[in-house]
C-alpha cells in the first residue's frame, strides 16, 4: 500500500522539490530515499535530477578501480569491465542536469578517455536534458562531445579563453542535437561562421549572447528570423550607441524585404544617388502590401546588461509584449537616463509587463565590496527615485537591488501603490547597511499607504525606521492588509518594540513570518536592532490573536439586526385636477452632406501561362530468347564387391582308438550281443573312410566354395566327423551291427552335409 502522497505524482514531486530546496535539503532527501521502498524511487529520481559535478557518476565504479577509493576524483586504476558499468549505468538515467568546471580539481581529466574507449553504451546519461560546461582550452571543450546526446534541450558554454576548435565544436553541436535554449559566454569574440553554424538551428526559444560581436547585425537578423525565440539575454556593456543601434540594422521590421530594396549605392558617389527604400515602403503602404510587423514580435523575456542609456536605445526598437525583464546597471545610473528607461518602460510594457528586476553590474558589486572591506568610511547612499513609474497595472514582482542607490522616501511607496494596484512581491534593497549617522528614510508610514493601496501584497522587503507613528494610522481600517504574509526587514531600526509590534498587528493581522538580520559577524549588525526585532517576532502572535479577536467582536456587533417597531401611516391620496395646454412645435433644419466616393481603376492582368507538352506513349518492345535445351548428363554406377581374403583353419582334429582284433568270434545276429565284446574289431574299415571323406571335404574347400562356406556351417561338420555315437554308459554294453561298407556312409554323410544351399556370406 502506497503512502497517501505518493497517489498524486505531482503533488509527490512538489514535496520533493521542497524539500531538496531547504537547507541541508540533499542530506534529508538522501534519508528519505532510505526509509522504504514506495519512497525510494521517487526520492532517487529527485535527488539525482540535478548534479553540480561528475563526481557522483564516478563514485559509482567498484572501489577496485579506483586509484584511492577515498577519492574517486582523482580518476581510475584500470579499465572497467561490462559488470562494473551497471550501477553507472542505471543511476545515469536519473541525471537531467550536470555541470563541470575545468578548473576545479575535483575531477581528474583521464576519466574522460577511459569513459570514450571503454563505455557499454553510446550515451551514459541518455535523459540529459541541461549541460553547462566551463572549460579554459581545446581538449576541455573536446570532452562535452561525450554527453552531446540527442536529447538534449539546452546548453551552456563557457569558454575564458580563445579556442580555434570553436566553429567545429558548434557545428557538432548543431548536427547531434537539436536545441531549444543555447548560452554562449566568452572574453573572445565569436567565430565569423557563428550565424552560418547555428542557421539551421531554428528551434531555439532561448539565447544567451555575452561575448563581443553579439550586438553585429547578423547577429540581430539571425536572432529576429527565429521563430520559437521567447527569451533573450544580450550583454551591452562598453558598447556605444551606435554599437547598439547597429544591431537592428538588417531586421526589416515592416516585411518588406525584397532584393530591390536593397541599396546600390557604391560608397562613392553616395551623395548624387537618391535613397528609394522609403518611396517604396510608402508605395507599399499605400497599395495596401505593406506588412504590419514588428522587430522580436513573439519575445517575452529579456535580459539586458550595461548602462541605462543603452538600454533603453535597446527597448526602443522592441515591439513586443515583454512578460519579464531584467536589467543588470551600473550603479549609480545618471537620474536623466533613469527617468527616461522608466518611462519607456511605461509606455511600452504597461499592459504585459509581469516581472521588472533591477540588479548590478559585476564591477559595481566589486567596487562596493572593495569599499566595505578597507577602512574608507560608511558607504555611500544614494536616492532611486519610483516617481517616474506612472501605470504598470499588471506587474505583479518589483525587485531592486542595488549596491549604492538603496535609499528610498515614503513617496516612492506612495508612487508604486499608485502604479502598481496588482503587485504582490515588492523588494526595495533589503541588504542595504546605512551609516550610524543617516538612517532608512522608510517608515511604517509609508507601509500602511502601501498595503492600502496594495490589496495583493504578499511579501515586502525593505529597510526601514520602525518609529512610533500617527493616530490616524491606528484609526483607518483601510491600511489593514489580509494578504501580507512575509516581511523582511533586513537592516531596520527599532526603538519601541511594544509600540512596533502594535502597529504591525495593524497593518498586517495575518503576517506569518518575519525576518531580520540577526548574525554577529555580519557587516552592519547592531545588536540593539537584532534584539528589538526579536522582541517583535515574539510579542506579534499574541497582538496579532487580540487583534483579530477585537475586529471579529465588532463585526458580531454590526451584523446584529436592529429594534423594529410597528407604526401606521395614512396614505389617503388627494388628487387635484386642472387643465393644461402647451403648444410643443418642433424646429427643423436642413442640412444636406455631399458623399461622393473616390474611386480608383485597377487592371489585373489575368492570362494564364500556357505549356504544350507532348508524352510519348509507344510501348517499348524488346526480343528477348530463351535457350530451352536440356540438358543431358551421363552418369555412371560402378559395382564391385568388396573381396575380403580370410584365412581358415580347416585341420581335422581327429583321435586314434586302439580296437583290439587278437580273437575273431563268429559272425552273429545283429541282436545277439557279444559276450567278449573287443574295442579294436572296427579299426581296419573305420581309418581309410575317415580320410576318404577329409580328402573329399578338404577338396571341395579349395576349389568350389573357397568365399562362401559360413563358418557356423564348417563348425557343424567338424562336430559331426568327430562325434562318437554312445548309446550306454559302459564300453563294454556297446552293440555292433554289421553295415555295409563305413567308408561309403562317411562320405554319403559328408555329401549331404555340403550339398545343401547356402547363402554366400562375406568373410
Amino acid at each position: 500500500m502506497f503512502p497517501t502522497i505518493l497517489r498524486d505524482p505531482d503533488a509527490a514531486k512538489k514535496l520533493f522539490e521542497t524539500i531538496i530546496d531547504s537547507p541541508n535539503g540533499r542530506r534529508s532527501m538522501s534519508r528519505l530515499a532510505r526509509t522504504c521502498r514506495a519512497m525510494c524511487e521517487p526520492a532517487l529520481n529527485v535527488l539525482w535530477r540535478e548534479l553540480d559535478s561528475l563526481l557522483p557518476i564516478i563514485s559509482l565504479f567498484p572501489n577496485t578501480l579506483m586509484k584511492r577509493a577515498r577519492r574517486p576524483g582523482l580518476g581510475l586504476a584500470k579499465a572497467p569491465n561490462a559488470e562494473d558499468w551497471s550501477r553507472v549505468l542505471a543511476y545515469g538515467e536519473r541525471v537531467r542536469r550536470i555541470a563541470y568546471i575545468e578548473s576545479s580539481p575535483s575531477v581528474s581529466p583521464s576519466i574522460f578517455a577511459i569513459i570514450a574507449e571503454n563505455r557499454p553504451v553510446q550515451y551514459i546519461l541518455p535523459h540529459l536534458q541541461q549541460l553547462i560546461w566551463r572549460v579554459d582550452t581545446a581538449a576541455g571543450l573536446q570532452r562535452c562531445t561525450i554527453f552531446l546526446n540527442p536529447e538534449l534541450q539546452s546548453l551552456v558554454l563557457e569558454v575564458s579563453t580563445r579556442i580555434p576548435q570553436l566553429a567545429t565544436f558548434l557545428a557538432e553541436v548543431c548536427s547531434t542535437t537539436q536545441l531549444s535554449s543555447f548560452s554562449f559566454t566568452s572574453p573572445t569574440s565569436l567565430p565569423d561562421t557563428f550565424t552560418d553554424i547555428l542557421r539551421s538551428h531554428n528551434t531555439l526559444e532561448k539565447l544567451v549572447l555575452v561575448a563581443p560581436g553579439a550586438l553585429s547585425s547578423s547577429v540581430g537578423q539571425w536572432a529576429a528570423s527565429l521563430p520559437m525565440l521567447r527569451v533573450l539575454e544580450l550583454d551591452l556593456t562598453g558598447r556605444s550607441v551606435i554599437a547598439v543601434e547597429g544591431f537592428f540594422d538588417d531586421i526589416v521590421a515592416s516585411g518588406a524585404s525584397t532584393p530591390s530594396d536593397a541599396s546600390s549605392d557604391s560608397g562613392v558617389f553616395s551623395g548624387d544617388e537618391i535613397d528609394f527604400t522609403e518611396i517604396r515602403k510608402s508605395s507599399l503602404r499605400l497599395t495596401g502590401d505593406l506588412r504590419s510587423g514588428g522587430v522580436f514580435t513573439d519575445l517575452r523575456q529579456l535580459s539586458l546588461t550595461g548602462e541605462v542609456a543603452n538600454i533603453a536605445v535597446f527597448l526602443k526598437h522592441l515591439t513586443s509584449s515583454l512578460t519579464h525583464l531584467e536589467l543588470v546597471i551600473e550603479d549609480p545610473p545618471d537620474m536623466a537616463d533613469w527617468q527616461d528607461l522608466s518611462g519607456l518602460i511605461c509606455e511600452r510594457f504597461s499592459k504585459s509587463l509581469l516581472s521588472l528586476r533591477i540588479n548590478a553590474t559585476g564591477s559595481s558589486r566589486f567596487n562596493e565590496l572593495v569599499r566595505s572591506t578597507s577602512r574608507g568610511g560608511d558607504p555611500p547612499c544614494r536616492h532611486l527615485p519610483l516617481q517616474h513609474f506612472t501605470s504598470l497595472p499588471s506587474l505583479l514582482r518589483l525587485e531592486i537591488d542595488l549596491p549604492e542607490s538603496v535609499l528610498f522616501h515614503n513617496s516612492d511607496l506612495q508612487a508604486v501603490a499608485q502604479a502598481c494596484p496588482n503587485i504582490e512581491t515588492l523588494r526595495l534593497c533589503p541588504m542595504a547597511r546605512f551609516p550610524a549617522s543617516s538612517g532608512p528614510s522608510l517608515t511604517l508610514e509609508g507601509v500602511a499607504v502601501l498595503t492600502q493601496g496594495c490589496k495583493r501584497l504578499q511579501t515586502l522587503a525593505l529597510v526601514l525606521d520602525a518609529h512610533t507613528e500617527s493616530e490616524e494610522t491606528f484609526n483607518s481600517l483601510d491600511v489593514s492588509s489580509r494578504s501580507l504574509l512575509r516581511l523582511h526587514v533586513g537592516h531596520s531600526v527599532v526603538n519601541d518594540s511594544l509600540q512596533t509590534t502594535i502597529l504591525l498587528s495593524h497593518l498586517a493581522p495575518y503576517l506569518e513570518t518575519i525576518k531580520w538580520f540577526h548574525e554577529k559577524n555580519r557587516p552592519g549588525y547592531v545588536e540593539a536592532n537584532a534584539t528589538g526585532w526579536q522582541k517583535v517576532s515574539d510579542w506579534l502572535p499574541h497582538m496579532q490573536g487580540m487583534r483579530l479577536m477585537e475586529r471579529a467582536r465588532v463585526v458580531h456587533l454590526a451584523t446584529q439586526k436592529p429594534e423594529t417597531r410597528e407604526q401606521s401611516v395614512d396614505a389617503t391620496v388627494t388628487r387635484i385636477t386642472a387643465d393644461k395646454s402647451l403648444q410643443a412645435k418642433p424646429r427643423l433644419v436642413q442640412r444636406h452632406v455631399q458623399v461622393s466616393p473616390k474611386l480608383v481603376d485597377r487592371s489585373t492582368e489575368a492570362k494564364p501561362e500556357l505549356v504544350s507538352m507532348s508524352v510519348d506513349a509507344t510501348p517499348s518492345i524488346m526480343d528477348t530468347s530463351v535457350d530451352a535445351t536440356p540438358a543431358v548428363s551421363h552418369q555412371s554406377v560402378s559395382i564391385r564387391p568388396n573381396m575380403v581374403s580370410t584365412e581358415v583353419d580347416a585341420s581335422v582334429h581327429t583321435e586314434t582308438k586302439a580296437i583290439s582284433a587278437i580273437q575273431a568270434l563268429p559272425f552273429e545276429e545283429p541282436n545277439s550281443v557279444n559276450k567278449y565284446p573287443d574295442p579294436f574289431y572296427a579299426l581296419p574299415s573305420v581309418i581309410p573312410a575317415v580320410l576318404a571323406g577329409l580328402l573329399t571335404f578338404a577338396c571341395r574347400i579349395l576349389t568350389s566354395y573357397p568365399l562362401t562356406i559360413p563358418m557356423h556351417m564348417l563348425d557343424k561338420s567338424l562336430s559331426i566327423l568327430h562325434a562318437q555315437p554312445k548309446e550306454g554308459n559302459d564300453s563294454s554294453s556297446e552293440k555292433h551291427e554289421l553295415r555295409p561298407s563305413p567308408a561309403h556312409s562317411v562320405s554319403s554323410s559328408t555329401s549331404e552335409l555340403l550339398d545343401h544351399d547356402i547363402p554366400p556370406v562375406c568373410l
